[in-house]
């Protein structure tokens, strides 16, 4: 047999998608499939979505590409929209939720060195958090799993346990910089970091001079039911990691920061090639268009809510195969007693995409065009899965 082309870095799933229509893909085994992964919080939109098909197609008859060293109009209009949605008073575009983590690093690393203290390179983590596969985020997020066999970690971060406050307040020493955070994990497995929590780690930076970064490559772009987390939690920080969500589809990242917290970062400190460029800005813009139209992030609350009772009605039906039910907005994790493994697969069986996380966490992810409708299917679809699995745990020999 030929060996493949790709490096083996995958564990992927025989078939592939062409085509789809908002919550349902069609795959090349002839199936069709309802998404409730939206390629991990990505397709925020579902799949065609009629106006960003149409932003797109306009782009693509265009100019794709000329580099940061000229003005890019989508960008700078992009650029704007988030500033006036949010904390921000600067933004930087990248490609990817890795790219966003790794600037709001280095621009945390720089407010320190340009106000006098180059000392401050430290930034304290929390376990169980993901924050890319870049060496400089494997670092931060710390899991030995992605660290292995990549030599020494990169230096600069100091973990506390997950939502341990005083845990935080014993890493804060003279060389600290910053803290850094996901308001929820999601690779960790959908799991939200207290209020209060939060709450004291922005006391604590307005207490020592630190700044506060928070990771919303997953949480953001509308996806727990407000533009952005924090805008829902009562904290602000002073640095926000944005991705997935945010193109749609399309590669793009940002790493949105007020003035002060951005003021290092002037020509030379920092680049991209691609991050920004005209393609990635219309959909950037688009789906913005679509996350800011009245109503609808009022409609994904809604619909998470609801989600998450029909989804905790399941879990007292199995209770041998399901836990809890955990997450905000269309950003759920049903933590499983039964391998996840176990359940992802047959789900799928069903027509049902899942994603599995940490903490032995089924995922839930839909577009955030998701309808009840669509919630009530996937919940019967995942009570024929619970079923399946139950079976086949009861045929095996004990």
């Amino acid at each position: 047999m030929t060996e493949p082309a790709l490096f083996a870095t995958y564990n992927r799933i025989p078939v592939s998608f062409d085509s789809g229509e908002g919550v349902w893909l069609h795959g090349s085994d002839g199936r069709r499939y309802l998404d409730m992964g939206a390629g991990i919080a990505v397709s925020a939109l579902g799949h065609q979505h009629p106006h960003l098909v149409a932003e797109m197609q306009k782009a693509v008859a265009g100019v794709w590409h000329t580099s940061n060293l000229f003005e890019i109009p989508e960008q700078a209009r992009l650029g704007e929209r988030l500033v006036a949605e949010t904390f921000a008073e600067r933004v930087f575009f990248c490609n990817s939720g890795a790219e966003a983590n790794e600037a709001a690093i280095k621009t945390a690393r720089r407010y320190q060195f340009i106000n006098g203290h180059p000392e401050r390179t430290r930034i304290i983590t929390m376990a169980g958090a993901f924050h890319g596969r870049t060496l400089g985020t494997i670092a931060a997020g710390g899991s030995p799993k992605y660290l292995e066999g990549f030599g020494e970690p990169l230096a600069g971060f100091d973990q506390a346990p997950y939502d341990d406050i005083e845990a935080v307040k014993a890493l804060i020493g003279p060389e600290t910089a910053a803290i850094m955070v996901e308001p929820i994990q999601g690779e960790g497995g959908i799991r939200p970091v207290s209020r209060e929590v939060l709450a004291e780690m922005r006391a604590l930076c307005d207490e020592h001079g630190l700044l506060l970064v928070f990771d919303e490559v997953q949480t953001g772009a509308g996806r727990t039911g407000t533009l952005f987390a924090y805008q829902s939690l009562g904290v602000t920080p002073d640095i926000l990691a944005a991705a997935k969500g945010i193109g749609g589809g399309f590669p793009l990242g940002a790493c949105l920061a007020t003035a002060d917290a951005a003021a290092g970062m002037v020509p030379g400190t920092h680049g991209t090639t691609y991050g920004g460029n005209r393609l990635a800005c219309v959909a950037g813009n688009a789906v913005l268009d679509v996350l800011l139209e009245d109503g609808f992030l009022e409609k994904v609350r809604q619909t998470g809510l609801y989600a998450k009772q029909a989804l905790a009605g399941l879990v007292d039906s199995h209770p041998d195969i399901f836990e809890t039910v955990r997450g905000e907005g269309l950003m759920i994790g049903v933590k499983c007693r039964a391998p996840v493994a176990d359940i992802t697969n047959a789900a799928r069986a069903e027509g049902l995409l899942v994603i599995p996380a940490g903490e032995n966490t089924a995922r839930l992810l839909p577009p955030l065009v998701a309808t009840e409708a669509d919630i009530r299917e996937a919940v019967a679809m995942l009570d024929r899965a619970a079923t399946a699995v139950e079976a086949k745990s009861a045929a095996a020999p004990q």
